[in-house]
């Protein structure tokens, strides 16, 4: 088969859908590689380090043109959309419950698209899940630093020291992105409070350390605590569906004045009503007096790191796309579909 990796486009995107050691085994298992020019520059992979493996580099139009298989990382963007075709087979993140007018568009063309983050393997979602822990502990390092004086913030210091309070996070949802975000919180030594409907992952986050406290998400509860915290992480994932508003605006308003939302369920439509998607040429808005970071691709600020967890994530299924055994022996990969000749196969979260 012809598998096309595309150059990313959306706005300061620096991953690329397979590394060149990934692309060597689909070479390996006898299918051609087209990569398009410059595709892996930002991941610190050049051309030649595809061309060595056995790749071709061609430009975007021969790609679309030639390839059957495409793998990217982020969904279709306004340039792409005319060089999709019917018989083209897209494994990309879509985030379809947050982009009807994408949706729609793929339904128009016919084709089949997979997407990472509905790929579910015995409850786990192993494409989505690498990206979630980046996410995580990024949502921490970019909050710390928006709640510097100097970027607008409240002036402080997450882990405090000694003769000064430790900085107050209030984590809501502590899957893979919550926990992350949790696990990095609590080495900088912040008071964390975190917050999940699992009993299961409240036990365990309550025996992980002094400082984390683990509460049940009712709405009164997320309104006090919110009202003190100095960085809040929004990570409530439902796979395949809009995320649930469980930050409305009033609790935004009973925030801090200088205190940072960052809303990593951003990709599904945000967990806050004061939430849209932003990107990383101005990731950040204020509305109440509250920074809100709301990037919809925040693991693209670290590609390198990023494109090599992803591709690890996605080779064994692009092993299965390509030789053609996916539909018969790969139940992640079908349930995964999203539209397929012309028709929603998913919405949330439901098979239809």
């Amino acid at each position: 088969m012809k598998i096309g990796i595309p150059l990313e486009t959306k706005t300061l995107e620096g991953r690329v859908g397979l590394i060149p050691y990934a692309c060597e085994l689909l070479i390996k298992d006898g299918h051609q590689l087209l990569v398009e020019h410059n595709a892996g520059l930002l991941s610190g992979y050049d051309d030649d380090s595809f061309r060595r493996i056995g790749a071709t580099i061609v430009d975007r139009e021969t790609l679309f043109g030639d390839a059957r298989l495409i793998i990217k990382v982020k969904e279709p963007q306004t340039a792409e959309i005319p060089l999709l075709r019917a018989d083209h087979l897209l494994f990309c993140f879509l985030h379809l419950a947050a982009l009807p007018a994408l949706q729609q568009q793929l339904l128009d063309i016919g084709c089949t698209a997979i997407g990472f983050e509905t790929v579910i393997s015995d409850g786990f979602l192993p494409i989505l899940a690498p990206m979630s822990n980046i996410a995580g502990q990024l949502a921490i390092q970019n909050g710390a630093t928006l709640l510097h004086h100097t970027n607008g913030g409240r002036g402080v210091l997450l882990g405090g020291l000694g003769g000064a309070e430790r900085g107050r996070v209030l984590v809501l949802g502590v899957g893979n992105a919550g926990g992350n975000a949790t696990r990095l919180a609590a080495a900088f030594g912040a008071q964390i409070t975190v917050m999940d409907i699992n009993a299961h992952r409240l036990d365990y986050w309550h025996q992980q350390a002094d400082n984390i406290t683990a509460e049940y998400p009712y709405p009164e509860a997320i309104l006090q605590q919110i009202a003190v915290a100095d960085l809040v992480i929004g990570a409530v994932l439902i796979p395949g569906t809009s995320a649930p508003k469980i930050i409305t605006d009033e609790m935004v308003q009973a925030m801090q004045p200088g205190s940072v939302l960052v809303d990593i369920a951003v990709d599904q439509g945000g967990c806050s009503e004061t939430t849209h998607p932003t990107d990383y040429s101005a990731p950040t808005y204020r509305k109440h007096g509250v920074t809100h970071f709301t990037v919809n691709n925040m693991p693209g600020a670290v590609p390198r790191t990023a494109s090599q967890a992803l591709s690890a994530a996605i080779i064994p299924f692009a092993r299965q796309l390509a030789d053609g055994s996916w539909r018969n022996q790969s139940s992640p990969l079908v349930q995964g579909i999203n539209v397929e000749y012309g028709e929603l196969k998913l919405i949330d979260n439901r098979r239809l």
